[in-house]
């Protein structure tokens, strides 16, 4: 007979080969006499439902990514196994252990030396030395620390760790994102020493400066080559029937096209946004297209990840998938030869009544940005709310 996972708050850790170790808590419950999982990152809780046992082993998947864990029961409060997500090339496999947490004792914390809550210009630097920007948004409260890390290409989501002394530490997993983030804080102007571990062997340097002014370089934008036509593609939706924007149902509509992948933890979050404010304005005359880029040119496979997505967020309109890999270097050149390199996911176009562009954004600042996240959905509502106003003769 199978062993049930034991109910409450569990840690679940992921070794790299360096010995490095990437933690995150996980909540167990019996829901309409179902386990389901709630993975939590801060103010984050991802859903776990499609679980399942055969004899001593347990089976999990993420809600939405090609992403699942498979462990063998060592105790009630210990399973032991591996996670694994599918990428373009090679399944990348981690060893993982899950522990209950009562069955862990917690170590004594320190008093954190300073106060590190605010704005910091964050650099980070590769192992072949070329440096990248970033901006730190945390919020410390004594030893807790929570935050992101916002880049030109879209956000680290929700990061959670510890203030031990002079040491401090973030980390997320939400079934794409493994990020461990460690740093010595100098004083409440300046951390440094800082190692970012992504996944089992990425690893970078990095350090910061408090700046309540820092911004980032737009590196990532795309624009429109072709002056003032319109715009217009053929995609098949998940049914396999072609989608055109001269469509009946695009006709004479504000259209948000949404560029994403259903392997993008950033594009989760921009679905969910999109998703709800699309039930809440399609009324007004704004249609949502969705064109998805994924790791497989395979239909039926591709369409398979989309749907899983679309399911996960209860998304009302279209999701096109586009056929061309995200890995493919010409994906733009062959999906929207009308505009230049596609850089970020998600990145997002707003077309006039016309289907001219009238805006377009590169990335997307997550809930885990706080008042970047309100900033943004107020300037998209706007925008929004100046396009769908009779036009004047």
């Amino acid at each position: 007979m199978a062993q049930e996972l034991q109910q409450g708050p569990w840690f679940g850790n992921l070794a790299r080969p360096d010995g490095q170790v990437i933690r995150f808590h996980f909540d167990v419950r019996m829901e309409n006499r179902k386990t389901v999982l709630y993975i939590i990152n801060a103010n984050e809780r991802i859903k776990m439902d499609k679980v399942r046992y055969t004899k001593d082993s347990v089976f999990f998947e993420l809600p939405v990514f090609e992403s699942a864990f498979k462990a063998r029961r060592i105790s009630s409060q210990r399973w032991e196994g591996v996670w694994t997500k599918t990428t373009t090339a090679a399944p990348l496999v981690m060893p993982f252990v899950a522990e209950t947490q009562m069955s862990v004792q917690s170590p004594a914390l320190k008093p954190a030396v300073a106060d590190v809550t605010g704005r910091w210009a964050v650099t980070f630097t590769r192992e072949n030395g070329t440096t990248r920007p970033a901006i730190g948004e945390w919020q410390q409260k004594g030893n807790t620390l929570r935050g992101t890390f916002l880049t030109p290409t879209g956000d680290y989501r929700y990061l959670s760790g510890v203030i031990d002394g002079d040491s401090m530490r973030l980390s997320t997993f939400d079934g794409v994102h493994v990020f461990l983030l460690t740093a010595k804080i100098n004083n409440d102007r300046s951390v440094s020493g800082g190692t970012f571990y992504s996944g089992p062997t990425g690893k970078e340097t990095w350090q910061g400066t408090r700046n309540d002014t820092a911004t980032l370089p737009d590196v990532a934008s795309m624009y429109f080559k072709d002056g003032d036509e319109k715009v217009n593609f053929r995609f098949r939706n998940l049914d396999k029937k072609w989608v055109s924007l001269d469509d009946p149902k695009f006709r004479n509509k504000v259209v948000v096209i949404q560029i994403m992948g259903s392997w993008c933890p950033n594009c989760m979050d921009e679905t969910a946004f999109l998703s709800e404010y699309y039930n809440q304005n399609k009324a007004r005359g704004v249609e949502v297209i969705a064109l998805a880029y994924e790791y497989s040119t395979d239909f039926d496979k591709a369409r398979q990840s989309i749907e899983k997505f679309r399911k996960r967020f209860n998304v009302k309109y279209s999701m096109l998938n586009t056929g061309v890999s995200v890995g493919d270097t010409l994906r733009t050149e062959k999906t929207l030869p009308q505009f230049t390199r596609i850089k970020s996911f998600p990145s997002t176009i707003i077309l006039n009544k016309k289907h001219r562009v009238a805006a377009m954004k590169a990335g997307f600042e997550g809930p885990g940005t706080g008042e970047h996240y309100e900033a943004m959905k107020k300037e998209f509502e706007e925008t929004i709310d100046k396009l769908l106003r009779p036009i004047k003769h």
